[in-house]
């Protein structure tokens, strides 16, 4: 999920960077050897050779843990992690500042383990004069194991801002003023520890310590400590400087742009928009002949069964409302007359339902297949377009996907567009914009209609016939029911597929959306005199 929003991310970590860094006296990558001490097993922590770089292991025989030298009032702390791969559940990486008092001051980043697969768990939390009880936890827009990201803790007067990639995650400001607590008078240390929390990290202690998939390594690299060294001088801390550049007016708050990116996480965080199935078991559920669906490769892949006695089908657990939903598809092998393997959305709202449907019309043998696709809007369909694709689709595995915004649908096939249903609402014409939607698959006898019109039938004696899926992709706003998850699911910048560049095909989806049209395209409702003397309202709009 995390290659569709690096588009936004990357547009504001540039304008955060450059805000930042015009204000920054002093930007430094530090030795952890000059700037930390070990405070807990040493033979538990490595440093590259340069003091650069370091990482903490924890096994059986301990965790790790080590300390800045100083201890600091107000400033800007970044650091790059790389968490623990794998199977981390039971594990805990607190990155944080603690003033280390009886009734102590703390800001807290805690990395939750996971078990192989499942999304990191992100906890944010303070203390202050001793009292937590403030955690806020989130699942991270990207694998935070496979790569290095920067996570950043900005602690002035005004406001404490927790950052991912220069992404705000969780705002605290100080309303004193108003009798609530805030961390304004004890210094902090910074420091960084690895330990063993199954009792409570991973879903509530259910997932325990594997230690025979240990051990487990975390890294850390250019860390900078933009901050005033306490030296016990409150006032000399709280002076607007060049120096105390996080103390000036402009960081008060949050700049145009680190807003743009809170109400975009926000609006990821409550909807769910990351919600991206990795596994069958996880995102889907059977909803026909259980005995004839069969989980792959540990429910990563799934195969649907069509014989005599029975079809098959699933559908994903939750509904979206606007997203992009794809999966990887082998379709059924050779003689598939008269099948249909259905891969679509649907509302299930009986006479006013939304739907957006591929249908792959099975063949005889060494003929095209033909994948039909349709949009049902309020209950209105009969929205038929067939393409014969360009490829053996029973060969191996091609990617379908549906993209769905404010703007017009979208069915893509391996990348290239085949159809355009733009959203005509001000010409009269039915668009599902209220009404979320599942995601289905089937596979069905379809013979009275499915392959040249009716005239091939299926043949039984080539039964059971097979379907293949994997790689279930849906990233989408989680919805409710209508109409109140219109409102939580409405168009805003922090959902990608709702941008400028996903309202219209980019110059290279055109040019191979025209070829399509031109080479491919077999039959479309637009054109079909035979039904419509006159052409429907949206083929005079232009689709």
């Amino acid at each position: 999920m995390a290659r569709r929003f690096g588009v936004f991310v990357m547009l504001g970590f540039s304008l955060v960077n450059l805000i930042r860094f015009s204000y920054a006296s002093v930007v430094s990558t530090g030795d952890f050897n000059d700037d930390f001490s070990i405070t807990w097993s040493h033979s538990h922590v490595n440093t590259s050779a340069d003091g650069h770089s370091r990482s903490l292991k924890l096994d059986q025989e301990s965790g790790a843990a080590f300390a800045s030298s100083n201890m600091f009032l107000f400033g800007q702390i970044d650091m790059q992690i790389k968490l623990i791969s794998g199977y981390s559940a039971g594990t805990v990486l607190a990155y944080y500042l603690s003033s280390d008092e009886p009734n102590r001051d703390e800001i807290d980043f805690e990395f939750l383990g996971n078990e192989t697969g499942q999304p990191y768990t992100l906890q944010t939390n303070l203390y202050v004069d001793g009292y937590d009880n403030r955690e806020e936890r989130t699942s991270l827009w990207f694998d935070p194991t496979e790569e290095f990201h920067t996570y950043t803790i900005l602690w002035n007067a005004h406001q404490i801002v927790f950052m991912v990639d220069w992404v705000p995650i969780r705002i605290y400001r100080n309303h004193e003023d108003k009798g609530a607590a805030f961390p304004s008078s004890q210094p902090m240390s910074l420091r960084i520890s690895l330990w063993n929390g199954d009792s409570w990290a991973t879903r509530g202690g259910l997932d325990k310590m594997d230690w025979s998939k240990g051990p487990f390594i975390a890294y850390f690299r250019n860390y900078k400590i933009d901050a005033c060294v306490w030296k016990g001088n409150h006032s000399l801390c709280r002076l607007e400087s060049n120096k105390n550049w996080w103390n000036k007016p402009n960081f008060s708050g949050l700049t145009p742009s680190q807003r743009r990116l809170f109400r975009w996480f926000i609006a990821v965080a409550v909807t769910g928009v990351w919600a991206k199935p990795v596994t069958f078991t996880e995102g889907f559920t059977i909803t026909w002949a259980d005995s004839h669906v069969k989980q792959l490769q540990g429910g990563s892949s799934i195969q649907l069964i069509l014989d005599q006695s029975s079809g098959s089908g699933f559908a994903s657990k939750n509904k979206y409302l606007f997203g992009r939903v794809s999966m990887k598809i082998k379709l059924v092998s050779g003689d598939s007359a008269g099948t249909v393997t259905a891969f679509y959305m649907n509302s299930d709202t009986a006479n006013v339902r939304d739907e957006l449907d591929f249908e792959f019309l099975g063949n005889r043998s060494g003929q095209p297949y033909t994948v039909q696709t349709n949009v049902y809007a309020k209950g209105k369909g009969d929205r038929e377009q067939r393409v014969n694709l360009w490829f053996d689709p029973a060969a191996d595995y091609h990617t379908y996907s549906i993209l769905w915004n404010h703007c017009h649908v979208i069915y893509f096939v391996d990348e290239v567009p085949i159809r355009v249903f733009k959203n005509n609402e001000r010409r009269g014409v039915a668009f599902p914009t209220l009404q979320p939607m599942a995601v289905y698959s089937t596979l069905w006898e379809a013979d009275d209609w499915a392959t040249r019109g009716g005239l091939e039938k299926i043949d039984w004696s080539k039964a059971p016939f097979y379907a293949y899926y994997k790689e279930f992709d849906i990233e989408g706003c989680v919805a409710g029911a209508a109409p109140a998850s219109a409102a939580a699911c409405a168009s805003n910048a922090g959902n990608w597929w709702e941008g400028p560049a996903y309202c219209q095909l980019s110059a290279g989806q055109a040019r191979l959306y025209r070829w399509v049209r031109l080479n491919h395209l077999i039959y479309d409702y637009c054109t079909d005199k035979s039904r419509y003397a006159v052409p429907p309202a949206e083929c005079m709009a232009g689709i």
